[in-house]
């Protein structure tokens, strides 16, 4: 399977400006832009990188855009003006973001930040050298364009309805400057890139490409984002590795396929063995540990990874709580939720009761009884079935033992 065929069976073309085969036909330089209105990538900007990294490895040279300059503007939103960056925050964005991109490509990539050419632009210049190209009667036509001029509170101010043209003509640079001749992105950008392919063909009489990949969404339909209010962070001060996992392990079945097509780099004989292996035993939801497995690994390195697996298991899976290696006994008592029980008061005789009711996982004492009446509450995997059960420095495993209201909700007791 070549490189085209692959992409379009991992469900990672939505469209192209030529038949993709003419367009990965010849080595190409690719570019990639991201603008830093956010200090942080997202699991749905994840996509796409991923998407450079497999043309990366496929030989093709790729550059990395910020957009330090579009970055203080902001692409046209579906609903809404979008707020102007302050160029100190998108400075501070632009550097994380940088850093993201590089430890997630993990090659050689060349780095460009699209102030360094449009904060120098002359605006007289730039209306008679590039605004003239762009028609007003097509620029009104774009989807989101339409949409907030035909609704009465969602007018849509010239910076935004500029955007289009900054982007071509961010194209139209690294063509001149880099030989970019192949740009990609998601699919709510074709329009600003396609702005880009027919500004190079106009001015410099050269055939340019675009490519765009899906957009990621959810099991309601809902694309991942900030602006959608579900965002998986890359940016592990924001979604950390063990929620990130998390995020991953608990998808629905019928969301896995997809993800490990499009996230992972498991080659597609492996996936479909995989997801034969889950079919016949759901259950045991191998195919979604993969899946947390490969992304975490991605973005986060396999230290964080493994560990965030392993306090997932203690605290979800069979395994109990155990002696935890350090890095993921330290990530499940910053992530779960805690209580430290004192040595003295169990040899005082504290009931499992009297735990759950200081507790944030249960609203009274009598709300605990009777869940342990309804047998709702286990211990260290074992059900309570007495409501009078008390604690014993025996359920205790290197200072940790868990208590469980149904499956979902923990709280790790600490030993003091």
């Amino acid at each position: 399977m070549n490189l085209a065929e692959e992409l379009k069976a991992r469900g990672l073309v939505e469209h192209t400006s030529a038949p993709l085969e003419t367009i990965l036909g010849t080595q190409r330089t690719v570019y990639l832009g991201v603008d830093p209105t956010a200090s942080s990538m997202q699991a749905g900007n994840l996509v796409v990188l991923l998407l450079m990294k497999r043309l990366a490895d496929a030989g093709h040279k790729i550059v990395l855009l910020v957009g330090g300059g579009t970055g203080m503007i902001g692409d046209p939103r579906e609903s809404g003006e979008r707020s102007l960056s302050e160029s100190k925050a998108v400075e501070q964005n632009k550097k994380a973001i940088r850093e993201q991109m590089q430890q997630i490509i993990g090659k050689k990539i060349t780095l460009v930040d699209n102030a360094d050419w449009l904060l120098k632009v002359k605006l007289v210049d730039f209306l008679r050298d590039i605004g003239k190209h762009f028609s007003v009667n097509e620029l009104v036509k774009r989807d989101i364009i339409k949409r907030r001029l035909e609704t009465p509170d969602e007018s849509i101010s010239y910076t935004e309805f500029a955007y289009s043209l900054l982007q071509g003509y961010d194209y139209l640079i690294l063509n001149k400057e880099k030989g970019v001749d192949l740009q990609i992105g998601a699919s709510d950008q074709w329009t600003n890139i396609l702005s880009g392919v027919d500004l190079i063909r106009r001015k410099e009489g050269k055939e340019a490409f675009a490519l765009t990949c899906p957009l990621v969404t959810d099991a309601n339909g809902k694309k991942f984002g900030k602006s959608e209010g579900n965002a998986v962070w890359l940016d592990a001060k924001k979604t950390s590795p063990f929620e990130f996992y998390q995020f991953w392990l608990n998808q629905p079945d019928e969301m896995v396929e997809k993800y490990l097509k499009m996230y992972t780099f498991i080659p597609l004989e492996q996936i479909e063995e995989i997801l034969v292996a889950h079919r016949a035993h759901p259950g045991a939801r191998e195919a979604q540990e993969t899946l947390a497995r490969c992304i975490t690994e991605l973005v986060h390195g396999p230290g964080s990874t493994a560990a965030a697996a392993a306090a997932s298991s203690a605290l979800f899976g069979k395994d109990g709580l155990g002696k935890l290696p350090k890095e993921a006994r330290s990530m499940l008592l910053t992530e779960a939720p805690t209580l430290k029980i004192f040595l003295t008061d169990i040899k005082k005789g504290l009931s499992v009761i009297d735990a759950l009711a200081t507790s944030t996982i249960v609203s009274s004492k009598s709300e605990a009884r009777r869940l342990v009446e309804a047998n709702g509450i286990s211990l260290n995997g074992v059900q309570v079935a007495e409501v009078d059960q008390l604690l014993q420095e025996s359920d205790f495993s290197d200072g940790l033992a868990l208590l469980k209201k149904g499956k979902r909700d923990v709280l790790v007791l600490v030993l003091k």
